[in-house]
């Protein structure tokens, strides 16, 4: 079977919803909490599966902070790890050895990516978009808008 065939398989087993772009090209959806969903892309390269899921944007402000926190994170990931793109991007990226591909790796994998991203989320926003977030809580509450997705960052407003 080949590793495209064995990538398929294992995405239709864990009954993760995805789109086959091509020959070993999968775009999978993580359904999260915080993040309400990532998009994941799964590439079979000559070697490896590379996996990489866009995370936040680049972050306004404390980049120190957010940088430091990458690089903490990284220490307890499995399978996949932060970097930034060429304009400072944050993503998750990772490789599969092509002889691990099979349901449990990816479930592994997949798992670690979902849970990464959408836990850190909020915390990226906070450390690297508190002025935003508070000037848009500000313009929010002058004009009776809601305020309920910005809950998890109340603490901010006080």
């Amino acid at each position: 079977m080949s590793i495209d065939a064995q990538v398929k398989a294992a995405l239709d087993e864990l009954e993760v919803p995805y789109t086959r772009r091509d020959e070993g090209q999968y775009l999978v959806t993580l359904e999260g909490t915080n993040r309400l969903n990532t998009p994941t892309w799964l590439l079979v390269r000559e070697q490896s599966v590379f996996v990489q899921a866009f995370v936040c944007r680049q972050p306004d402000e404390n980049h120190v902070g957010v940088y430091r926190y990458m690089l903490q994170r990284n220490a307890r990931l499995y399978g996949v790890h932060y970097a930034l793109d060429r304009v400072g991007d944050i993503h998750l990226i990772g490789r599969i050895p092509l002889v691990a591909v099979g349901p449990d790796e990816m479930d592994r994998v997949l798992g670690q990516t979902l849970e990464a991203a959408d836990g850190d989320f909020n915390t990226f926003l906070e450390l690297g978009f508190a002025e935003s977030i508070k000037r848009e809580h500000a313009w929010r509450s002058e004009r009776g808008e809601s305020l309920a997705n910005l809950m998890a960052f109340e603490h901010l407003f006080e």
